[in-house]
């Protein structure tokens, strides 16, 4: 085991004054939803969430059209993207093959994906961990050597739909890989929404030993409601990195009792109450997630969820939950 990286001098927590937020909802969110939502209206919701100030967005993935027909029009939607100042559009990226669409697309900030579960992985790419691993590492290496920001996801970190609970140690193992690869941010993901905060301190503790507090991210799905709760959790880490998506849309296609992400609209709510900038418009980022929502409402009559909810004051906020 490495020595830990706050070992000689320990570093206390601060909880941050700023957080940034990385929107996943036009790939995380869509992909995941029956509906085949028009290139134009994915591009129009793109902008309304950069109007929103949003500087972070994964807009798309240049996986197999046919694994992920949602996303199949991603080289047409980041040509279809206007340049904005300080506003970063990254794309998931599975393969050496998904990676020269995307320099042809002409995006600058790709993500590469594993878990800490075997068996996560076998289901959803097909692959081992260590598999995973080797594929996408020429990929981060070229991406590297093209001058792409690099950021890698880890599923499955607290709980698995397969395994049940997954330690700390395998992790922070991968963690530790995927920078050693190159990789610039790491999020950490709590795929089907089991993590409480007892389950996000322990494990990011530990994590937080040996990596660079500004190089993780946590990503949050709301199943039980926990989400925010993981949020304050985390802030109280350090961390200052989340990801989340418009509206609540998401879930994971291979992980069973996956819903929705963490809604953006509820995350940023909670942050402006703690006092915590976001740079966000909450009342324009309302307005991207109702055009979403009216459009996937109008194709497959998508179940309100719990964020929008909230943040339109329908519900107890935040929501209750038992640990």
């Amino acid at each position: 085991m490495d020595t830990p990286v706050n070992a000689v001098e320990p570093v206390k927590a601060v909880k941050p004054k700023t957080v940034k937020i990385v929107e996943v909802g036009p790939r995380d969110g869509l992909q995941n939803e029956k509906a085949l939502i028009d290139t134009a209206t994915k591009c129009q919701f793109i902008e309304k969430l950069s109007d929103a100030g949003l500087k972070f967005i994964e807009v798309t993935s240049f996986v197999s059209p046919k694994a992920v027909p949602q996303l199949s029009d991603a080289l047409d939607v980041v040509k279809s993207l206007p340049v904005r100042p300080g506003v970063h559009y990254s794309a998931l990226v599975p393969n050496i093959k998904g990676l020269e669409r995307a320099l042809e697309s002409g995006i600058r900030e790709i993500a590469v994906f594993t878990a800490a579960s075997n068996s996560f992985t076998q289901n959803n790419i097909n692959m081992t961990i260590e598999e995973s691993l080797a594929a996408f590492t020429p990929v981060v290496e070229r991406a590297r050597r093209e001058g792409l920001f690099v950021r890698g996801y880890i599923s499955t970190a607290f709980y698995c739909p397969f395994e049940g609970k997954i330690e700390k140690e395998p992790v922070l193992a991968i963690s530790q890989r995927l920078l050693d690869l190159g990789v610039q941010e790491i999020s950490i993901g709590d795929t089907i929404g089991q993590a409480v905060p007892k389950d996000v301190h322990t494990t990011m503790t530990h994590l937080l030993q040996y990596l660079p507090l500004a190089q993780v991210a946590m990503h949050f799905h709301d199943t039980n409601g926990m989400a925010i709760e993981n949020v304050k959790t985390s802030l109280d880490l350090g961390i200052s990195i989340f990801d989340s998506s418009a509206g609540g849309l998401g879930g994971c296609p291979y992980a069973p009792g996956a819903s929705g992400n963490l809604s953006t609209d509820a995350l940023v709510h909670f942050l402006h109450q703690q006092g915590i900038q976001t740079g966000v418009d909450e009342a324009r980022l309302a307005e991207a997630s109702a055009l979403i929502r009216q459009v996937i409402q109008q194709t497959d009559g998508l179940v309100e969820d719990i964020g929008n909810l909230e943040y339109l004051g329908q519900v107890t906020y935040p929501p209750s939950s038992p640990l």
